[in-house]
């Protein structure tokens, strides 16, 4: 199983703080006051080497971000070695100066000196090593996975931006034939659209909207449709929402029941279209069904639009938790779609 780590520079901060401390502070942790109040050579020289680690922690971070990136990472090796003797040779130089500081009464000698501090100093290149390969695959993850979220809500917003517009083609084509035929209808159904547009441009921005809020607008688009078809339609409609209070994506439902409105239009009679919504445990069962033309009609140039959008978004907002199946009989076209909702 993969893990995802997520970078936070607090988080990291105090870590490295904590670490430090913990280092820091085990000379003194494992060395008992009375054994060292009777031996001040021993005193001097865990001070020496605890002033020594200051030393360590500015190799660790020296490596970590500047010879690893520099030298290391780009395959520079003889580089990088040369500048770790050089390193070290620089902190044996301050650990000379601090060993006359600290322990005057002692001769230093380079080369024992040197032996004595080769475990520490590549101990500390080790974990330096390590925590830097570490450290860059958590910000590789991390920054891979704020760039997929930023190229899902580009995709999410292009996906709407050409629902919208399929959606207003539509019931503007409408409006039109009932101006020319000056409809007394004409004025409901502007207050219908008003109160769609309403929902579009200032709710369905939001990433979620009430289940309450998105099937209102389903009813007001049912009810601008109803408009323009003649008694002869059958259309059934039958919402059963126990749970109105779920959150849900925005304008997902509207293009299932806009692609059955205008198909099931083009019948020379008795168009037929069944609407089945519910909402109760967690789980929205949307049903739509409607008899159309046969295949030889034409079909417009946004033809499909609606339809292929909303697919995409449920595969990229539910990809693990929605199903949805069509079926086309030849007669009926039927979409069942059930959504588990959280």
């Amino acid at each position: 199983m993969k893990i995802k780590w997520q970078l936070n520079k607090g988080i990291v901060v105090t870590i490295h703080i904590i670490v430090w401390t913990a280092i820091l502070m085990l000379p003194f942790i494992f060395t008992s006051e009375n054994e060292g109040a009777h031996d001040r050579d021993f005193i001097a020289f865990r001070n020496l080497d605890h002033t020594t680690s200051f030393l360590w922690m500015g190799m660790f971070y020296l490596n970590a971000g500047v010879l690893m990136p520099v030298f290391f990472f780009k395959r520079k090796y003889l580089l990088y070695v040369g500048f770790i003797l050089i390193s070290f040779l620089a902190i044996m130089v301050l650990h000379g100066a601090l060993f006359f500081l600290f322990v005057p009464k002692h001769h230093f000698n380079f080369f024992i000196s040197s032996r004595h501090n080769s475990v520490p100093f590549l101990f500390t290149l080790m974990v330096s090593m390590v925590y830097k390969i570490i450290y860059d695959r958590i910000r590789s993850e991390s920054e891979a996975a704020a760039l997929q979220r930023e190229n899902l809500k580009t995709e999410l917003a292009f996906l709407r931006s050409q629902i919208s517009p399929h959606f207003l083609f539509n019931v503007l084509n409408n409006i039109v034939a009932m101006v020319r035929l000056k409809s007394e209808e004409l004025e409901p159904t502007v207050i219908k659209l008003s109160s769609l547009l309403q929902y579009m441009l200032y709710e369905s921005d939001d990433e979620k909207v009430l289940l309450k809020n998105e099937i209102e607008s389903l009813q007001d688009y049912i009810d601008l449709q109803k408009l323009r078809f003649t008694s002869k339609l059958n259309l059934q409609v039958h919402f059963d929402i126990v749970e109105e209070w779920h959150a849900i994506e925005p304008m997902l439902l509207i293009p299932f029941i806009e692609n059955a409105f205008k198909h099931g239009n083009a019948l020379p009679e008795d168009p037929e279209i069944f609407i089945d919504l519910k909402a109760a445990n967690s789980e929205l069962d949307f049903a739509v069904k409607n008899r159309y033309a046969n295949k030889e009609t034409v079909k417009d140039k946004t033809s499909g639009i609606g339809l292929t959008n909303v697919k995409r978004r449920l595969d990229l907002l539910y990809p693990k938790t929605h199903q949805l199946h069509i079926e086309d009989s030849g007669e009926w076209y039927t979409v069942h779609l059930k959504i588990f909702l959280k």
